[in-house]
């Protein structure tokens, strides 16, 4: 990694909040790294309805699985944003699928944590692909020391807390819902 890499890194991590000897705390919970996704999510005051969301699309098992997963994990305020009644509306059981689409669309099939995500998008010369287990393609850039993940409507998500090391991957919380292009 070069200097510049690392520079890019340390900035990143210390403007998440995020201490580098620990996991950092997460809706005023002690995120533990022996404990998988699901454990230390459902301990979130902040991630109630990402819970009560994976719950109804029955992702449960997968998250709690040996992975690794990188999880971009939206606060209950994420949810808030969303126009009234969608979340509602996606809990609904006869609406699972599309509420799967729009979860793994939030998840990657490897542990990516802060530092490896700001090389890629530097070698990649300021936006990176990311490809997610539910078919979508996030772009990850870096800018004035914030991570934002867009998703396929062109929505923006900045990663608010990042690197809460997990047992089967890695928690990057962002501020918005990202969705899959309809």
């Amino acid at each position: 990694m070069t200097f510049k890499k690392m520079t890019l890194a340390a900035a990143l991590t210390l403007t998440a909040g995020v201490a580098l000897a620990a996991n950092p705390m997460v809706g005023g919970a002690a995120m533990y790294a022996d404990r998988n996704i699901v454990e230390n999510a459902v301990n979130s005051a902040d991630h109630e309805t990402l819970v009560a969301a994976v719950k109804a699309a029955g992702l449960v098992d997968t998250l709690q699985s040996k992975g690794p997963f990188t999880v971009f994990a939206p606060t209950d305020d994420a949810f808030g944003m969303l126009k009234p009644g969608t979340v509602e509306t996606l809990l609904q059981p006869e609406n699972k699928d599309a509420l799967t689409k729009v979860l793994t669309c939030h998840v990657v099939a490897a542990d990516v944590m802060s530092a490896a995500l700001v090389g890629m998008i530097e070698d990649d010369g300021g936006v990176h692909d990311v490809p997610t287990v539910g078919g979508c393609t996030l772009k990850a850039s870096y800018s004035n020391g914030e991570v934002t993940i867009t998703d396929e409507r062109g929505r923006d998500a900045k990663v608010t807390i990042a690197d809460v090391d997990q047992s089967n991957g890695v928690i990057h919380v962002i501020d918005t819902v990202l969705l899959p292009a309809m």
